[in-house]
């Protein structure tokens, strides 16, 4: 069964004019447990229902997007992530899977991601083996999220290349700022040698508890650092977002009106009036 719209919109169809170029976003992090994979599925999730046409890509050998989607162990006809990032003759369409979301597809990944960032170092240009795939793609999708390991090895450095925009979840505890510098330093080398166009698409603070003084002292810490690049949306600390990957199912439509269902709609909300300014 396919879900329709939550939202109310008429559904659009996906573009079709020659020189559209869809946007491709890495949600990225090197620290683990800051809500990522979760940010990546509930935001696509919201932009599809809102009938906007989004491709997911899941580059992280633990495959938690591809099994938050209810696609676990479901390969595309050309294979996974892996087979698209090591065939450099295949056809990128042919990664790409439908999912129960309508508007959403997926490129799925599996274990066997773990042994590419090894096979690749090898290869000429391994650094862009992701945006051969995805750059073909852009025709045919207005979104693209890629969901990144909680690393900066080959993987995520692949997905920086290839996007014109990182989206970076926050953990609103104090351990979650210590990596940050080394993230951000990692986007001016990327900037520098690789992909000079590539921009913050915003910062997000996820897993917020407003009853601590520590939430709101990192929070805080945060915007001053990174001004308006922090979105204005904030994902709350949300049981039923944590429960919904266990069922495969987006939490935005595993309960509707969790507050954290809300925040993400709210988020992609902002995304796009964000969008709508920058092409003003």
């Amino acid at each position: 069964m396919k879900y329709a719209s939550l939202v109310g919109h008429t559904p659009e169809q996906s573009p079709s004019s020659s020189s559209f170029r869809g946007r491709i976003v890495a949600v990225a992090n090197q620290k683990g447990g800051v809500g990522k994979t979760t940010t990546a599925i509930n935001v696509a999730t919201s932009l599809a229902l809102d009938g906007h046409s989004v491709l997911l890509v899941d580059v992280d050998p633990q495959a938690n997007l591809t099994s938050g989607v209810g696609m676990k162990g479901q390969r595309a006809h050309g294979g996974t992530a892996y087979e698209a990032l090591m065939n450099e003759n295949a056809d990128p369409a042919s990664f790409v899977l439908p999912t129960r979301v309508e508007h959403l597809s997926l490129i799925p990944a599996d274990r066997n991601l773990t042994g590419a960032e090894i096979e690749m170092v090898p290869l000429l240009a391994r650094e862009r083996c992701l945006q051969r795939v995805l750059e073909p793609l852009r025709a045919r999708f207005e979104f693209i999220f890629i969901d990144c390991p909680p690393s900066l090895g080959l993987l995520t450095l692949n997905a920086l290349v290839a996007a014109d925009a990182v989206l970076i979840p926050l953990h609103c505890e104090y351990f979650a700022l210590e990596g940050l510098a080394d993230l951000v330093g990692t986007l001016r080398r990327v900037r520098g040698a690789l992909n000079p166009a590539l921009d913050i698409e915003g910062v997000l603070l996820t897993m917020y508890d407003d009853r601590t003084n520590l939430g709101q002292l990192v929070a805080r810490d945060v915007r001053d650092f990174f001004k308006d690049k922090v979105f204005n949306t904030i994902i709350p600390r949300n049981v039923r977002l944590g429960e919904a990957p266990s069922h495969g199912t987006p939490g935005v439509l595993y309960d509707t009106k969790s507050r954290g269902a809300a925040a993400y709609i709210a988020l992609a909300k902002e995304m796009i009036s964000r969008h709508a300014q920058r092409a003003a």
